[in-house]
Parts: structure tokens; C-alpha cells; sequence
């Protein structure tokens, strides 16, 4: 091709790709602003179109947390004639999981709000089963703050261990439930407002098997994050993971499934979708243990795993970290009235379902998004074939080795596991694994 031939064409190319992707954005915003999002009493945001190619060079980690990619699930979509997508929020760039949005959302709202300024000494205090806590201290460091992190010492060590490898603070406490000042998610508050109020503050750690507790000196201002009640919490996946799974979906969802610990993840996608897509089911998959499938249910919180005289330890009781509780939160309630059904997911179902995505997949997964997975199956076994559910896959199973993946043991070498063996999973079927 002569030369100025050539020029012409690229030329031609790059300018009909830009009007493509003008379009795309008008119809996708169009679709947005259509909502009224005053009348609604939503914030207003525009619709994300859906890239393609390399993305853009961004500023720092905060730059790479969102845009998250959707697969398909081959072996889960293949076995039910349904197509089970997994949105893939171990790769968001902070602390590699789903609450990297929540803990940007939560530290840009407080620093608008004026209660968090860089560089000044001033410290981040979150109760949290891990992963919202290793994202604020990635982001922290990334942003100028310290972090002091309380969590349950019954979860995997690896968590509390890469947070100190972060530079934060770890308080690694007995399990409590939340009326308890002990309470992980009390203790951090409590730290906060002593840290304002003064120029030290008191901090329990696990060392050689014992609890011991030392004063630390401390600059500036305290911050709860309170992760919780905070709304900076569901606006995350409001104007962010919603959005993204319309834009990738091209608007065609029939099913959205998310397990729920503080309830952002659920609640905020669903008062994006639900508006957009109002004959799509909003499902929560619930651990053992935890009380949000009877809320949505049968309007109760109750659980019979935790009836006094049955539960073994104070909190849910179950072996995966992360989602479950036995409280109502401010952010399950922001859109408790969109979620549509429940699914209630044994320890041995969710087990399974980890080891069925290794053998069949090479999906390594954490406890929580095997949750998700499973309910996602039973979703799509009760709408039967031909429809497309969304499920997170919230972080990997690396920061849970020591705890849920020790249950679920070696997937070994040739195997051929059947979907009914995951559906019938027993907790007879992992006894003998250590």
C-alpha cells in the first residue's frame, strides 16, 4: 500500500473508532439520565462504556481499583444452561478485593468532609475481617494516613499478617458480639475517638499465643471509618460496580447474586440495576450461621445455628470470612427492598464449590465468592436455561490458606467431581482434611 495510502486509512480508523465510542456513550448516558436520579433521590453519575484494548495510564494504586473485568464461568455455565458470570474483583489494584472501592469511597468522602487531611498524622481505625482493612492500608500509605486495623483473631492469619507488612497497626481481638465493647468493630471506634481526644492510645496483640497490651504514641486525628453504616459504602458499588456490569452486560442481566457482611456490595449494585432492569432478581447468598436469609425471607433475623445453647464461638458460625451477620446494618437496609430472594449456603456446599472451580477452571477463590458461586448455581437451576446471572468473585483464596482452604484440602491430580456432588456437599466430606 503506498505510503500516503496508508496514512489515510489509519487516519480513517482512528476516527471512525472514536465516533463508535461517542455513540456508545451518548446511548449508555441517554439510558442514565433517563432515570431521573433527583426524583430517585440517587446520585447522579454517567453510565461507564465498556472498553476495549489497553486501559489508560492512571495515577497511582488508587488509579487501577474499578473496571474490573466479567467472565464467563465455562464449567458452572456449560453444567446449568445458563450463563454465570464472574466479575473479577480480586483484580481490582489496592488491596486486590471488592473493598478496595468501598475504602477509596470512604477515605475521598471523609477528606471532602474535612475529616481527613494527608500527611497530617492522622489515622485510619476500621473494624473489619480483613479485607476492607488491607485495603486501607494500601490506600492509606497510598494517601498519606496510618492505619490502625481491630479484627476477630479466629480469622486467617495471613490477613493480619499482610496488613502489618502495610505499615498498619493490628489489634487482633477474642470474638464478641457487636454489644460488647470488645467487639472488633467497638474497639476501633473507641481507639478513634481516643486517639483525637488524646496523644496515645492503647493496643492489644497476639504475641507467642498471648494477648498483650502497650501504649503507642499517636499524631494527629483519629477517623472510624465505620464501614458499617457508612453510606460512602453502597455509593461505591452505586456508581461504580453497577454501572460497569450494565456497560458490560449491555443491559442484559436477568439475575444479580452477592453474599452480604456489611451489605454494601449488594445493596448498591441493586439500586443501580434494579431501576434500569426492574424485572431482573436480586439474589443474596447467605452463609451458615448468619442470620440475613431469614431477614429477606421471612423478615426476621434469626438463625437457629445461633440460638443460645447451640452456637459454639459468639459470632456467625461458619467457616467462611467476610459475608454473614446477625445485625441489621445501615447498608444491607439501603436496599434490603430490592433484594428479591436468599439462598442459604452450608460451609461443605461452599467448599466444594471452591475445589469444583480449581478442578474444573483454575479459579482459585476465596470463601465468600464460593458462596456466591454456589447461590449462583441455585439461581440458575430455579430460572432454568437460557438466562445470564452476575455474581462477584470478591477476593482470591491466597488470604485464606490457614483457615478456609486448610478445610477444603489438596484438589490432587485427576478427579471428575459432578455438580450434584457440590450441590450434596456434606460436612462429612471434609472431616478427615486438616
Amino acid at each position: 500500500m503506498p505510503e500516503n495510502h496508508t496514512a489515510l486509512y489509519v487516519g480513517s480508523a482512528f476516527v471512525a473508532g472514536v465516533s463508535v465510542a461517542l455513540v456508545c456513550r451518548e446511548l449508555l448516558s441517554s439510558q442514565d439520565h433517563g432515570r431521573n436520579p433527583a426524583a430517585s433521590n440517587e446520585p447522579a453519575i454517567q453510565a461507564p462504556v465498556a472498553r476495549s484494548g489497553p486501559p489508560a495510564i492512571v495515577e497511582g494504586i488508587q488509579g487501577c481499583i474499578g473496571n474490573t473485568p466479567l467472565f464467563r464461568i465455562k464449567s458452572l455455565s456449560d453444567a446449568t444452561g445458563c450463563e454465570i458470570l464472574g466479575k473479577a474483583e480480586f483484580l481490582n489494584g489496592a488491596g486486590q478485593s471488592s473493598k478496595d472501592r468501598v475504602a477509596l469511597s470512604m477515605i475521598e468522602i471523609a477528606e471532602e468532609e474535612g475529616l481527613l487531611t494527608p500527611h497530617s498524622g492522622d489515622t485510619i481505625y476500621e473494624g473489619t475481617s480483613g479485607s476492607t482493612g488491607i485495603s486501607l492500608a494500601s490506600l492509606a500509605r497510598a494517601k498519606g494516613y496510618l492505619a490502625h486495623i481491630c479484627m476477630p483473631s479466629d480469622q486467617a492469619i495471613e490477613k493480619s499478617n499482610l496488613l502489618l507488612k502495610l505499615g498498619a497497626i493490628v489489634d487482633r481481638v477474642p470474638p464478641a458480639p457487636i454489644v460488647e465493647k470488645e467487639n472488633f468493630v467497638n474497639r476501633a471506634r473507641a481507639l478513634a475517638q481516643a486517639h483525637t481526644e488524646s496523644s496515645s492510645v492503647s493496643v492489644t496483640a497476639e504475641k507467642d499465643g498471648d494477648m498483650e497490651t502497650h501504649e503507642i504514641s499517636v499524631q494527629g486525628r483519629g477517623f472510624f471509618a465505620d464501614q458499617f453504616e457508612n453510606e460512602a459504602n453502597w455509593r461505591a458499588h452505586y456508581s461504580g460496580t453497577g454501572p460497569e456490569i450494565y456497560a458490560q452486560c449491555h443491559g442484559k442481566i436477568d439475575a444479580f447474586v452477592a453474599g452480604a457482611g456489611t451489605g454494601g456490595t449488594i445493596s448498591g449494585v441493586a439500586r443501580y440495576l434494579k431501576p434500569l432492569l426492574p424485572n431482573m432478581t436480586v439474589v443474596l447468598a447467605d452463609p451458615q450461621g448468619s442470620g440475613l436469609y431469614n431477614r429477606v425471607r421471612y423478615g426476621v433475623m434469626f438463625d437457629v445455628k445461633e440460638r443460645e445453647g447451640t452456637r459454639r464461638r459468639p459470632q456467625v458460625d461458619t467457616i467462611v470470612e467476610g459475608i454473614g451477620i446477625n445485625r441489621v446494618t445501615a447498608n444491607f437496609e439501603a436496599g434490603k427492598e430490592l433484594v428479591d430472594d436468599a439462598v442459604r449456603v452450608t460451609d461443605a456446599q461452599a467448599l466444594a464449590m471452591a475445589r469444583w472451580l480449581v478442578e474444573k477452571d483454575g479459579i482459585f477463590i476465596g470463601s465468600s465468592s464460593a458462596v456466591n458461586c454456589f447461590a449462583a448455581v441455585k439461581t440458575a437451576l430455579k430460572l432454568g436455561p437460557g438466562h445470564r446471572i452476575v455474581t462477584m468473585l470478591s477476593d482470591s483464596g491466597s488470604r485464606h490458606l490457614s483457615r478456609f482452604w486448610a478445610k477444603a484440602g489438596d484438589v490432587g491430580g485427576a478427579v471428575d467431581t459432578k455438580l450434584e456432588d457440590v450441590l450434596n456437599a456434606k460436612d462429612e466430606d471434609f472431616s478427615k482434611i486438616s
